[in-house]
């Protein structure tokens, strides 16, 4: 029944995209500590406005990984095989990411601040850079043998589409940064993010719109191109409202962009879920990939009641810290005494 293996193809394409979505902006706060804070109390006002909510945002790529896995496991063991090694540099990173938010202010030393927030900054570029490499591969292709493994050294990987998916993804996680910034901070924060954001949105949605734009050229369906004019009026309209200090519906049009784009991209590529580009007959597809009809019948039992709940839970972690985040909130630093 390939109703089953389609439908999780969407779910996990969704998955995927929600995490580009929230993900990105926490992904583009880790960089902007220092392409953008000027100071401590900056830095601490980008860490508060993410501090909440960039753990759960971690679950959906841990979600996305693990319903590959269940749902198409030839899929899975042929994308984390061939990309073992940049994988790994991105489990590596967002460690180190991890351990910088929370090691960060436990020394009150200049010197140890500085060196967390480099590991935040390049943690998070790192990531970002790695996981659009991978989801680029997905839509174009790996050196594929019959039987699904890769062919070539360590970096076969490594060409031209990897490199734009890599910096498709850092740029748009900047952009969406901005827009971020511009809901959850006030005072000086909020109105340089705001400027930055008219500036740079054109150059920062450029590698994403044309690593789209390559995939729906190079398998041209009549829905994908709607989706892909549907993502260019999001772009325009983000750039025209974020001038206008329209913030919320800027930060929509972002979103707009990046689901009506995600969506192109991969209504483009279905059903093969991991092309080979050696040769068309090795692709894996929805069909010769997927686990059997009993499997993604439970899966589906339990995504059913699974997804609500994950999408209830962030709801309602956005909708209690929605406030805006200033430098009058931000304590002066400190040391701890010893009793």
């Amino acid at each position: 029944m390939e109703s089953l293996p389609t439908l999780w193809f969407v779910i996990i394409a969704f998955f995927f995209t929600g995490y580009l979505f929230l993900e990105g902006f926490d992904l583009g706060v880790g960089m902007l500590m220092r392409l953008f804070a000027r100071n401590d109390t900056e830095r601490r006002v980008l860490l508060n406005t993410v501090g909440p909510v960039w753990d759960g945002n971690e679950v959906w790529l841990i979600t996305a990984g693990a319903m590959v896995f269940a749902a198409f496991p030839h899929w899975y063991a042929s994308l984390f095989a061939g990309l073992y090694l940049p994988l790994v540099l991105v489990l590596l990173a967002l460690i180190f990411r991890a351990v910088g938010f929370e090691y960060r202010g436990k020394v009150h030393s200049d010197r140890w601040r500085a060196g967390w927030d480099w590991a935040i900054a390049l943690g998070s570029l790192v990531s970002a850079f790695g996981i659009g490499a991978m989801l680029a591969l997905t839509t174009t292709g790996l050196p594929l043998n019959a039987n699904g493994d890769r062919v070539g050294g360590p970096f076969a990987w490594l060409n031209g589409y990897a490199v734009l998916g890599g910096l498709a993804v850092v740029a748009f996680c900047l952009v969406h940064a901005l827009a971020f910034l511009m809901l959850k901070t006030d005072g000086e924060v909020r109105h340089r993010a705001r400027r930055a954001l008219r500036r740079w949105l054109p150059i920062g949605l450029a590698p994403l719109a044309l690593w789209a734009i390559l995939v729906v050229m190079s398998h041209g369906k009549t829905g994908s191109w709607l989706l892909l004019a549907v993502a260019v009026a999001g772009a325009v309209a983000a750039w025209l409202l974020a001038g206008r200090g329209k913030e919320g519906p800027a930060f929509l049009g972002l979103g707009v962009f990046l689901v009506a784009g995600a969506g192109a991209i991969f209504s483009s590529v279905y059903p093969t879920v991991l092309p080979s580009t050696i040769d068309p007959a090795f692709n894996l597809t929805v069909a010769n990939a997927s686990s059997s009809d009993y499997t993604l019948g439970v899966m589906s039992v339990v995504a059913l009641f699974g997804i609500p709940a994950v999408l209830a839970y962030q709801l309602y972690t956005y909708w209690v810290f929605r406030k805006r985040v200033s430098s009058v909130h931000i304590p002066a630093a400190h040391a701890v005494l010893p009793q």
